[in-house]
């Protein structure tokens, strides 16, 4: 097995982190990482807010949940889907009557957004970086627009919080997955009994 798959199999959802500092150069090699991303077009139709404000952290360690982990963690990114930069473009470039964004679009840079957030999260990996993806910053989608004082079409799709893991992290087994039949379909969606179901 090459490096990278053994990566990609090893990775596991981190919630505790050493008090060990990212460093600058690391958090660059990661972002640039999630900026090489595949993207539809080269679009690139997401934003990335990083949070460096500890009174953020701590509120977002509130508002998602209750999760006092967030507010530890070193490095906290948010994915934002962005067609507002896009929109803003169009009007720069004397476009009238624009229309507003359809549902399709926000859905393609939101698949753009969590494309870029895993690529920084395997990039992270890769550096003995722990990581682990807060859905509830869509969830509370009002709440964290008004936090961060997005625009309008701008969606916070995804979180990711980084830390480099404590040593009973690193060695804890990793949760199982299903079966990959139970997964993987052949040409054709398959209803499965209850017994395949997981």
């Amino acid at each position: 097995m090459n490096e990278t798959i053994q990566v990609l199999m090893n990775r596991k959802s981190v919630r505790v982190f050493e008090d060990k500092e990212i460093t600058p150069e690391i958090k660059d090699i990661i972002l640039a990482a999630a900026m090489r991303a595949p993207t539809g077009g080269n679009c690139m139709p997401y934003s990335i807010i990083d949070v460096t404000d500890q009174s953020i952290k701590d509120k977002l360690a509130e508002t998602c949940d209750h999760q006092p982990f967030i507010a530890q963690a070193k490095m906290v990114l948010i994915f934002c889907a962005d067609y507002h930069r896009w929109y803003r473009k169009f009007k720069m470039a004397g476009c009238e009557d624009i229309p507003a964004p359809e549902l399709s679009n926000m859905v393609l840079a939101t698949e753009d957004a969590v494309i870029a957030a895993h690529t920084a999260c395997i990039a992270a990996e890769s550096l003995g970086i722990g990581s682990c993806y807060i859905g509830d910053i869509m969830e509370h989608c009002e709440l964290h627009r008004e936090l961060f004082q997005l625009p309008p079409y701008v969606f916070p799709a995804v979180m990711l919080v980084l830390g480099y893991p404590t040593a009973r992290q690193r060695e804890r087994t990793k949760p199982a997955r299903c079966p990959l039949d139970s997964i993987v379909m052949e040409n054709t969606y398959r209803k499965m009994d209850r017994d395949a179901l997981y």
